[in-house]
């Protein structure tokens, strides 16, 4: 995990390096959010999306085509997912109150449309699972994973428009009441960010 740390903040660097600091705006960024949680193991399997938002601030830097985007954001998201065992079934509704920060390199094609991927580091301000049945152990989450985010753009006038998909690189806890189990998280975002200068 340390080396993968290392080559995704590497590479990070080698990109502001690389980006040529022509343009420079900043501004508010909302927007909305389904995502889901992903269960891998004996007796598990996902269920409904959740849906969430997301608020904070961007930053764009970068040339007529070439651009670095950092952002800062308080995300809300979480998803369900249902555990059977024998003729019992237990579903578990899981919200995570998130720090996310995105560093996403864009192409600009034309004026107006965008592509863009990158890394995204969340640490988790908190969370919470229920369950409709039962006492079992609920899962611990960490405190902190990363992701990947990529997506399209649109640029009018102040407004930037962006619909994004998250992945997960890692999982979020790996046992469900004393069950291993393999739990990611991803979500289908859209957000709105105004460019103050």
């Amino acid at each position: 995990m340390k080396i993968k740390n290392l080559f995704i903040i590497a590479s990070m660097f080698f990109i502001v390096g690389t980006v040529s600091a022509q343009e420079f705006s900043i501004g508010p960024k909302v927007g909305l959010s389904q995502g889901n949680v992903e269960v891998n193991g004996n007796g598990f399997s996902k269920g409904n999306s959740k849906m969430g938002y997301h608020v904070g601030l961007f930053a764009r830097l970068g040339g007529n085509a070439l651009y670095l985007q950092p952002e800062v954001l308080y995300t809300n998201t979480g998803g369900e997912f249902k555990e059977v065992q024998g003729t019992d079934e237990v579903n578990y509704e899981v919200t995570f109150n998130r720090l996310d920060v995105p560093v996403l390199v864009g192409l600009k094609l034309g004026n107006t449309f965008r592509i863009q991927a990158g890394p995204v580091a969340s640490f988790v301000v908190n969370s919470d699972v229920t369950r409709d049945v039962g006492n079992a152990a609920l899962p611990d989450y960490k405190k902190s994973t990363l992701a990947y985010q990529v997506g399209v753009g649109l640029d009018i006038g102040n407004m930037i428009l962006d619909l994004k998909y998250e992945g997960p690189l890692g999982n979020v806890s790996d046992k469900v009441a004393g069950f291993s189990t393999d739990q990611r998280q991803n979500q289908l975002i859209l957000s709105l960010g105004i460019r103050l200068f």
